[in-house]
């Protein structure tokens, strides 16, 4: 199933069911008017939500536009960001000459989640010379899970799947690392692509807890990557056990891959620009040549799915000034 979210007087939006064709959609109501409401009662709700997704099927529902979306969960409790493909790290690592970071368990730090721009909001930032950078990603949304679960008990409390722009400030990162106390003004509010599916949606895409789809990017109306997400060095079910390790996750938490990267970057690009910085550094042995974005640039991100549609829809939206 297909869920996305109308925007409304409401900070959670209204839920609706998409079309597996993406061109039409059907109100929840009352039964469950926002998503995060949702998620929080899924199993009691899914005989529901399957009426309304079957009814779409045989031919209802309205026409669906994506200008009406905001992100399909506008809100939540938490947001925790991964690191989990290995790629990118190890190419800011030498880019920057930064030391390995040697870790054996995943790493991850705690985002903000009081609010995520629907897939064509336009994107505040107060400078350009903040550095200005899209990171494309995939993300999970859970259900509650208790403190302790493991990688294997976690696959089951997967509900959903999102697609993420993870908005990053590179000029003020590495100020906010040498702190020790993490990232706020580095890492703004992160955008969504309009729908939110059920991971059998994926069909085969959907491999041990990874997105095995290309994560086409544009900036500008040019190709600017297609990594796939089937490297990630550990999946969501171990992003998830790593969480919850000595806490419960509350329901409507979503936890992200980090940048999607290969390692055949030069084939299929990159889903950020600070990587294709630092793949240029290196190849240069000098400065980078690529700049950040500047207002009035333009992005695309949207996952390829195995029959060449796009099963998250797309995230189109431009930079402005504040």
């Amino acid at each position: 199933m297909r869920f996305a979210t109308f925007t409304s007087q409401s900070r959670d939006g209204r839920l609706v069911v998409i079309s597996t064709d993406g061109r039409r959609y059907l109100e929840v109501g009352d039964t469950a008017p926002n998503l995060l409401g949702a998620i929080e009662r899924w199993d009691a709700l899914m005989p529901r939500l399957s009426e309304l997704a079957d009814r779409l099927e045989q031919g209802e529902g309205d026409g669906f536009d994506p200008a009406n979306c905001a992100a399909p969960l506008p809100r939540s409790w938490q947001w925790l960001d991964g690191s989990a493909f290995s790629t990118h790290g190890e190419l800011m690592q030498v880019a920057f000459g930064l030391d390995p970071i040697e870790a054996e368990k995943p790493l991850m730090y705690q985002g903000l989640s009081d609010r995520f721009y629907g897939p064509v909001d336009n994107v505040p930032f107060p400078g350009m010379e903040h550095g200005i950078d899209f990171e494309g990603e995939y993300g999970v949304i859970v259900d509650h899970v208790p403190m302790g679960t493991d990688a294997a008990e976690a696959m089951k409390h997967i509900k959903l799947i999102v697609q993420i722009n993870d908005w990053s400030l590179r000029a003020i990162a590495p100020v906010e690392m040498k702190t020790g106390f993490g990232w706020v003004q580095a890492k703004p509010a992160c955008s969504m692509a309009p729908f939110a599916v059920t991971p059998d949606e994926l069909g085969d895409a959907w491999q041990d807890g990874r997105v095995c789809l290309d994560l086409e990017i544009d900036w500008n109306g040019k190709r600017f990557g297609a990594a796939n997400g089937r490297e990630m060095d550990v999946g969501f079910h171990d992003l998830i056990a790593h969480a919850a390790f000595t806490r419960d996750l509350v329901a409507g938490t979503i936890i992200g891959s980090g940048t999607v990267s290969n390692a055949d970057y030069a084939q299929v690009g990159s889903s950020c620009i600070s990587e294709v910085r630092a793949i240029e550094m290196i190849r240069d042995k000098g400065p980078a040549t690529t700049p950040f974005m500047a207002f009035g640039d333009t992005v695309r991100m949207a996952a390829r799915g195995l029959d060449g549609g796009l099963p998250f829809g797309a995230i189109e939206q431009k930079v402005v000034q504040v």
